[in-house]
């Protein structure tokens, strides 16, 4: 049986992981490899043994959150299955916006907002991942519903995708006005839209 080189897979690694970090904080566009070489302590030969381009660390970047998504090791938690769990998911992204001082946005959508109409992968790779993580919370509002314990009148998706959209929006404004005020709002307004259509809460 061969032995994985340990060494090559944590060098792949680190350089995906300096770049995840250098992505959320300044933006794909203004990362150059060098500086994720540099943050990563690797060389030259092995960032470009791994990676043809920047546009496909980019796509290794995304792939890392979306693997992070489904195995739950994420900072946030999409797979709400409780009321309660559903506040919590509002929570840990404000909490996020004090851990950071405020400063970043979400990464993925931060590496969104970078996209181009030259950049139909990467575009295809962030609609994924957003897809995904509509899909985790629709799967709670559909179990909800068939439960009873929603109306029938409810839009399942369309209640993932105000979640998703708003805290999208509350957290690049929180980057602006470095305070997590508009996160707050956002998520105390959307979950009282969601509880008006709870039924016999």
């Amino acid at each position: 049986m061969k032995v994985p080189d340990v060494t090559t897979d944590n060098a792949k690694l680190r350089i995906v992981r300096a770049a995840t970090e250098l992505f959320r904080k300044q933006g794909v566009r203004r990362t150059s490899p060098d500086e994720i070489i540099e943050a990563s302590g690797t060389g030259k030969g092995q960032f470009y043994h791994f990676f043809k381009n920047k546009g496909g660390l980019v796509h290794e970047v995304l792939r890392y959150h979306l693997d992070r998504i489904e195995n739950g090791t994420f900072p946030v938690n999409f797979d709400v299955d409780s009321w309660e769990a559903l506040q919590s998911w509002f929570d840990a992204q404000i909490e996020l916006q004090r851990r950071y001082s405020k400063t970043r946005a979400c990464p993925i959508g931060t590496i969104g907002n970078d996209v181009t109409e030259q950049d139909e992968l990467i575009r295809k790779d962030v609609a994924l991942i957003f897809d995904v993580i509509t899909r985790k919370l629709g799967n709670f509002f559909r179990k909800e519903k068939a439960a009873g314990r929603l109306a029938k009148g409810a839009d399942e998706e369309a209640l993932a995708t105000l979640c998703v959209s708003a805290m999208q929006g509350a957290m690049l404004l929180c980057k602006v006005a470095r305070t997590t005020r508009p996160a707050e709002q956002a998520a105390r307004a959307t979950l009282a839209h969601i509880q008006s259509f709870r039924v016999g809460s």
